[in-house]
């Protein structure tokens, strides 16, 4: 599958938590530790928020640890609202509009995860989209279309609701098609004012998901040197992650199964996710 990472909090570089770490974003593109494929090599993307109206994007089919131009960009760029994501194909093209995340206006969107048999329904999931929506159909990955049909079931309005519609959707569908698990999703999405993350799989067996503990909790479980480590971040800042990325004691709480996540100023609220059939 894939890896990813989101940040809310205080604005810091890229390269903090896409290089800077013991098993960073890039190690995990070449030693995933939770995933079912060790190496993440099919390409990578960012997309962060700055003073500019749309969230900013830089993505390629190389791998992630073999492009000097990602790491040049990760150390000179900061920001209070980042992802990055690092890809293993499953069964679409090796091509940089099949590289997340997807953006849409202010949103951001990353994926872990596939459809089932998504080549046999492929073109009814497509032909489901709003010819608005459809119109900024640009790859050809199952990540997409649902990325897109999300929003097109509200998405901009309540990212819940979108989200549930959408699995709900996809689910009846595959069903319909003799898929008896269609689905199998960690995702992350933004709007850069509040970061939201699913974990749910049709199966209920879905790929790992962890949120930081809060880095004022964090200042009363670790020692003095590894304190060090948490210096630049602030009190609400928030990491959501494929797989942990440092070792710090009491960092991270696994997402449970068929859950919802929102992160607003560091508050995190979480609840039950069951798709929606629209």
């Amino acid at each position: 599958m894939c890896r990813w990472l989101a940040y809310s909090g205080n604005a810091i570089t890229l390269s903090d938590l896409i290089f800077d770490t013991e098993h960073s974003l890039v190690d995990q593109s070449l030693s995933a530790r939770s995933s079912v494929e060790t190496t993440n090599g099919d390409g990578f993307g960012i997309g962060w928020y700055d003073h500019c109206e749309q969230p900013g994007i830089y993505k390629h089919i190389q791998p992630a640890w073999n492009d000097p131009n990602l790491m040049d960009l990760c150390r000179h760029t900061r920001s209070q609202m980042f992802m990055a994501h690092v890809r293993a194909a499953t069964s679409t093209s090796i091509q940089r509009t099949n590289c997340h995340p997807f953006r849409y206006g202010r949103w951001l969107f990353v994926h872990n995860g596939l459809i089932r048999n998504f080549r046999g329904i492929r073109r009814e999931l497509a032909l489901a989209i709003g010819e608005d929506l459809y119109a900024e159909l640009n790859g050809t990955t199952d990540s997409e279309i649902m990325f897109l049909l999300a929003l097109h079931f509200g998405m901009d309005d309540d990212v819940y609701s979108g989200v549930a519609k959408m699995v709900g959707f996809i689910e009846n569908l595959g069903r319909q098609h003799g898929i008896e698990f269609p689905m199998q999703m960690t995702l992350g999405i933004t709007d850069g004012e509040r970061l939201y993350a699913f974990r749910y799989s049709s199966e209920h067996d879905s790929r790992s998901l962890y949120v930081s503990e809060s880095v004022a909790a964090l200042r009363h479980l670790v020692s003095a040197e590894q304190l060090a480590r948490l210096n630049h971040y602030s009190d609400y800042s928030r990491t959501i992650v494929s797989e942990p990325f440092h070792d710090l004691p009491g960092a991270w709480k696994p997402v449970p199964e068929s859950s919802f996540v929102e992160v607003a100023a560091g508050d995190i609220q979480q609840r039950e996710f069951a798709p929606i059939t629209p």
